[in-house]
């Protein structure tokens, strides 16, 4: 019996920390997001946040309990953070201060911020944030202190903010909200020493807050009276708005405009009394002296020349300005139109290309080399005689958001720095509207994929081109490829996805490292990030710095090392037959004995010393523990220095390089 008790302790202490542990892992990946979400950090106060760490509590801003079991408070406030509100931080349950006060972000408010039932204080102010007020921010049960000011809000007060019956300071000035202040009610309000406020009637907004002590509704475009029991509070502040009260310091009447509802129901008597008044005003308008109609005239024909040509000046400044206007989804309307202002800066080395001049060249788009969901490989030829490779996207015009066209830009900046004999070189884009286009234009390597070479066309029969010591060429190619990539380029470079589909072969099968897989990363992070874009359009603006791409190196490592196999083997990633190339090749990889029943049953000939080496190098590439992985550095020096590459072990391996050799003399 005691046996079995100390098992069911066991059991339930076990369960305890697992349940545990999976909350804790969500709260690491929420911060995750909401680092993923912000594309510019110039004081790098995020650069300690690793998301491979076991704990977030050291990561900067961060706060955790005494445990260190959740995350408490997140303070960030004043470090010119440029991105958006990631709707991941919802998952942060056990949150009780969310500080991003004085940054740039942008985007909504997420309506998932209404999940922090904990949440004690959420300071947004002093930021660039659009959008409504989330009716979800009335389920914050816990909240006590909001700040929203110095933003960009519009929309109206959502009436569900006056359920919050612990909310005590709620700061919304300087923002662009509308409607009336919600909060009227249908009785007397009275105050006592402690700012809380009782009615002796049904009381609606924010009259149902009773522990309310500070309220600034100031500089907005609210409209109507001010409820009664906001008037009691120790601290409120009105001015600056188009309410009715007059003696609140109230935006001018052209300000105001439409915000300022307009009466049904007048006076007649008022109206009687100000007709004279009108009558006796247009009388001593008509009365007025010709030098006065004539000074009145030139002082307007003045104003009109001084403000047209401050028009013209301000069109010149926007039309000189590098920005597009965008749909944010499918309308006929302009307000549903998103803009999206590009750093030129950033795009001014590299050659932009317009849709005809692609079109031309690969023959009105009818010269398809490739395919899949998201784009369309084309082969072309420019005036000039090169060819080159274009990857077009394809997208509807009103499905590319905001996201799509930040991430499209940095893509091209990225590829952009490429510049070795082992990548493919980045030529140029194109980017026009209308017809909707978006284009990445490669250069042209005329020989295919290693794809194409090692299980298709090329590879039957007698006519595999892929000798020995071509595919030792080739290995090696790639290993130099990825050390570029990896080592010499800063940031880091890595292939969204590395496979023998991402190695185009050139005219004397030199590999050439292509990521098209690219689009599936735009899309997958603009997806989980245009939720964030509001409807009513918001200004992304492309940061000077491009984010680094070294999360996957490890990953590039262990691909590498599938490609190693693959390579020697012929065989591909995965065969119904035998399942995994990785799982089928463990048996040969590691004993010498059987090591060369691997190789590819084409290969009239091979090097056992080469195939000792590449083996040697795939078990290391593929390691579980990516830890452990080497870099590509060391991988690639140990091939080279111990695969040989001379002109006599190409004749020695292939009838055809004799061939060659012989057509050359």
């Amino acid at each position: 019996m005691e046996t079995l008790n100390w098992v069911l302790v066991q059991f339930a202490i076990f369960g305890v920390f697992a349940v545990t542990c999976h909350s804790f892992m969500s709260e690491v990946w929420a911060l995750t997001a909401f680092k993923e979400a912000i594309y510019e950090d110039p004081y790098l106060v995020l650069a300690d946040w690793n998301g491979l760490d076991a704990t977030p509590c050291e990561w900067s801003g961060v706060s955790c309990s005494m445990a260190r079991d959740h995350v408490l408070k997140l303070n960030i406030s004043g470090s010119s953070l440029k991105g958006f509100i990631a709707p991941e931080l919802g998952l942060l349950k056990n949150l009780q201060e969310l500080r991003l006060h004085g940054n740039n972000l942008i985007g909504i408010i997420p309506k998932e911020i209404g999940l922090l039932k904990n949440l004690k204080v959420l300071d947004l102010g002093a930021n660039k944030i659009t959008g409504p007020i989330p009716r979800e921010m009335g389920d914050l049960s816990s909240i006590v202190k909001i700040n929203l000011q110095s933003n960009g809000l519009t929309g109206t007060l959502p009436p569900e903010l006056g359920g919050l019956k612990n909310l005590q300071e709620l700061h919304l000035d300087r923002n662009k909200l509308q409607g009336t202040v919600s909060g009227a009610a249908t009785a007397d309000f009275s105050s006592n020493n402690h700012g809380m406020y009782a009615s002796n009637g049904n009381a609606a907004g924010l009259c149902r807050s009773p522990q309310l002590k500070v309220a600034d509704f100031s500089y907005n475009f609210f409209v109507g009276s001010i409820p009664k029991c906001l008037l009691h509070l120790p601290s409120s502040s009105f001015q600056g708005n188009c309410l009715e009260e007059k003696n609140l310091k109230p935006r001018s009447k052209a300000q105001c405009g439409a915000s300022v509802p307009a009466k049904t129901h007048s006076n007649p008597s008022v109206n009687a009394k100000r007709k004279p008044r009108e009558n006796e005003a247009n009388h001593k308008g008509a009365s007025r002296p010709t030098w006065l109609l004539a000074l009145e005239i030139v002082t307007g024909t003045l104003a009109g020349s001084l403000f047209l040509t401050a028009l013209i000046t301000t069109y010149k400044r926007w039309k000189n300005r590098s920005s597009m206007i965008i749909p944010w989804k499918k309308s006929g309307s302009d307000k549903d139109r998103l803009a999206v202002y590009i750093d030129s800066e950033l795009l001014k080395d590299i050659v932009r290309f317009s849709r005809q001049e692609l079109e031309v060249a690969c023959e009105d788009f009818s010269n398809i080399i490739g395919s899949s969901s998201d784009s369309m490989i084309y082969k072309g030829t420019m005036k000039g005689g090169s060819e080159i490779a274009v990857i077009s996207f394809c997208i509807k015009e009103e499905q590319w958001t905001g996201y799509h066209e930040l991430y499209f830009q940095r893509e091209v900046a990225d590829l952009a720095r490429l510049n070795h004999d082992n990548a493919a070189k980045l030529l140029g884009y194109s980017r026009e509207s209308p017809p909707f286009t978006r284009m990445l234009v490669f250069e042209y390597a005329s020989n295919g994929t290693l794809y194409e070479h090692l299980h298709s066309m090329f590879a039957d029969g007698e006519g595999c081109q892929l000798s020995w010591t071509r595919r030792m060429k080739i290995i090696i190619g790639i290993a130099r490829g990825l050390r570029y990539l990896h080592t010499e380029l800063n940031p880091p470079f890595t292939i969204s996805d590395l496979n023998s589909s991402a190695v185009y072969l050139t005219e004397d099968f030199s590999p050439k490292l292509v990521d098209f897989e690219s689009w599936k990363t735009i899309i997958a992070r603009s997806e989980k990030n245009s939720s964030a874009i509001d409807n009513n359009g918001a200004i992304c603006v492309l940061p000077r710095s491009i984010e680094a791409r070294h999360l996957d190196i490890k990953g590039n490592v262990y691909a590498f090392g599938v490609l190693l196999i693959e390579i020697v083997s012929g065989r591909p990633p995965f065969c119904k037959d035998t399942g995994s190339l990785v799982d089928w090749a463990r048996e040969y990889l590691e004993v010498a004995e059987v090591m060369p029943y691997m190789v590819d049953k084409q290969l009239k000939h091979f090097e056992y010393e080469d195939l000792k080496v590449v083996c040697e190098v795939a078990v290391l590439c593929l390691n579980p523990d990516p830890v452990k992985r080497p870099l590509m550095h060391d991988l690639c020096t140990l091939l080279e220095s111990r695969i040989d590459l001379s002109l006599s072990a190409e004749l020695r391996s292939s009838s055809l390089a004799w061939a060659e050799l012989a057509l050359s003399t």
